[in-house]
Formats: structure tokens, sequence, C-alpha cells
């Protein structure tokens, strides 16, 4: 133990190289090279010798080496809001798989809706030489993306759009599946709707409320004050925002959540209640069918996948202006959202 104290083994930074490969299998560096990337010029013996030496060495092409001399690193990134949220694990995934078909290793990593962290991240992804960039804002002010973008770096935003610079944006429709969540609780009788959003900052956050007051007025009820609450998705502030909307004289018969986090508050909080109280989430949720609650759903899958294959065909060449594509959201009733108003 001792000895091997003095003497530790080196198991880091001795990776083989294509010169140890051709000094094992008795070959020239060229040879090895036509081997390792399917070149033609090399017989069915020598290509034997080679492959049986890169298996007994362990060796691996240095793939960051080979393209970056084609001047494509064939990498993207994604920055996520929170990878701890279940609604990026289906969208990081489809983009994952779009990345792979395109032969492109997917690096991703979280900003924490934290706007700085986001560009610290964003800026580190650039400096590391990616083909492009899908980017969830969390911050309202894009600029700094501009000269990377100017040298050549595609850039996609998903699920909200770029703040201050005019780039390709893929979207669900907030507003729409909203005004029809609500639409839908009016149509059951309810006339006190209370809505418990995101942060007021946040894209989807504000087009989710806009949705909530357009059902509204087009049903010709007016919204109270008190029936509005935007603000941190923590548990603790979405409990008491549905405290204090169920509480009063007049309180609210139904509840919109305005996002998956919000939903998982409040349909525990309604499920201590006796009277019963009728909601509609945004964002599906895991368990949803069982628990029989309504939710506007969006598909997190197509929106990556949208949104990498808008990447890739930016990376391919194509330099048209920047579309924005909004993507439907579907309403599935399960119980909650048909729930009559106390008589």
């Amino acid at each position: 133990m001792a000895e091997t104290a003095r003497h530790p083994a080196h198991r880091y930074g001795t990776r083989p190289t294509m010169k140890d490969v051709a000094a094992r299998a008795g070959v020239g560096l060229k040879t090895v090279s036509r081997v390792v990337n399917g070149e033609a010029g090399v017989t069915a013996d020598t290509e034997r010798r080679v492959q049986e030496a890169i298996e007994a060495l362990g060796f691996r092409r240095n793939d960051s080496a080979r393209v970056l001399r084609k001047g494509r690193t064939a990498s993207i990134g994604l920055v996520l809001e929170d990878l701890a949220d279940p609604f990026y694990g289906p969208l990081s995934r489809a983009v994952e798989e779009v990345a792979r078909a395109h032969g492109a290793l997917l690096i991703n990593g979280s900003s924490a809706e934290d706007p700085d962290r986001e560009q610290e991240l964003a800026l580190a992804l650039c400096a590391r030489r990616v083909d492009g960039l899908i980017v969830i804002p969390a911050g309202d002010d894009h600029r700094y993306l501009e000269p990377e973008i100017r040298a050549g770096i595609a850039t996609v935003f998903v699920d909200r759009p770029a703040g201050r610079i005019d780039a390709d944006v893929v979207l669900s429709d907030s507003f729409g599946g909203a005004r029809a969540g609500v639409a839908h609780l009016i149509a059951h009788g309810h006339r006190r709707i209370g809505f418990i959003g995101d942060q007021p900052r946040i894209h989807t956050a504000v087009e989710r409320l806009r949705g909530y007051r357009a059902a509204m007025e087009d049903a010709g009820l007016a919204v109270n004050d008190a029936w509005v609450s935007l603000g941190s998705t923590e548990p603790e502030r979405v409990r008491e925002a549905t405290a204090a909307m169920l509480a009063g004289p007049e309180p609210v018969t139904a509840v919109f959540a305005g996002n998956n986090r919000v939903t998982v508050t409040v349909v525990r909080e309604l499920a201590g209640r006796e009277r019963p109280v009728a909601f509609v989430g945004f964002d599906d949720i895991e368990l949803a069918d069982l628990l029989g609650i309504t939710v506007i759903a969006q598909d997190a899958a197509a929106l990556g996948r949208t949104a990498a294959e808008r990447l890739f065909r930016r990376l391919d060449g194509f330099d048209d202006a920047p579309a924005r594509t909004v993507l439907d959201t579907v309403l599935i009733p399960r119980g909650s959202g048909e729930i009559a108003p106390p008589s």
C-alpha cells in the first residue's frame, strides 16, 4: 500500500492517440486516419490490424478536432429555466432526439429563472463554440446575443420570445389556452373565478392572465382585483393566494392556475376543503388523469422538436426572416373543471 501511495498509477491524461495505434499496428499514421474515418485505400488485412490495435488500446476518435477543422462543432446548447421542472423533461428530450438525428451533441443547463445566469450560461456555451442555441428566456433583453448571432451562432427561442431582438421563436398558445380554460368554467355556471399565475415579468404569465381577462370580458363578467394573484410559484405564496380568494362573504367558486407548479399547490389546498371548488390548470401534470384534474395541455415535446428543427434549418443555410410559430393547446376535461358552483 505504501509503495502504491509513493507511485500512484496515472489514470488521467493518458488517452491513446492515433500515433499509439499506428505503432501497435505497425502502420503509418495516415493509414490509421483512413481506417478511423472510413476512407478507402486500406487493405482488409491492414484494416483488421488497425481495428485490433484500436480495440486493445481503447482509442477514441477526437471528434472535436475533426469538426473544428470543418468549422462546425457538431453541438448545440439548450438553456432551460429549471431542470427540475417536469415540463422541461420532454422538451429537452425532443431537442436531443433532433440533435442526435443530425449527428450533434446537446449540452444543456439551467438559468434558474435568473436573467444574469441565463446570459452567463448562453455566452459560456457560445465560448465553447456550439453551432446553435435554443433558449428559454429568463430575461427580457437579449441584445447580448447579437454579436454571437452575427458570428453565425443560430439561435431559437422557445416557450417565451426574445427581448429586444428579432429571432425565431416557438410558443404555445398561452392566451388562447387560458381563454378556453376560463370559458369552460364559465360554461359550467361560474361567475367568480380566481386566477393564480407566475411572476408578472414572465411572458407566459402575462399571456395567460390576458386570456383569463378576455374570457371574463367575453361573458360580460367583471373581474375583482382580489381574484387575481401573480407572483412566485413557491407553495406558501400560492397557498396564501388560494386561501384569500376562498375567504370572505363572496369567495370565488372556481380557480384557474397559470402553470403546473401552481396547479400542484392549489390542488393540495382544495383537497382539504369541504365545499367543492371547480379547478382548471394550465399544463398537464403527472397523475392528473387519476386525480380528475381538468387541464389545458401544451405539447412540450412538440415545442422542443419544432424549435430544434428550426435551429437545424438555420444551420443548413436557410436565411429567411425570423419566424414566430405558435402551437395549439388542448382542453382535457377530467372532472375538476366541470363542478357546478354552489346553488
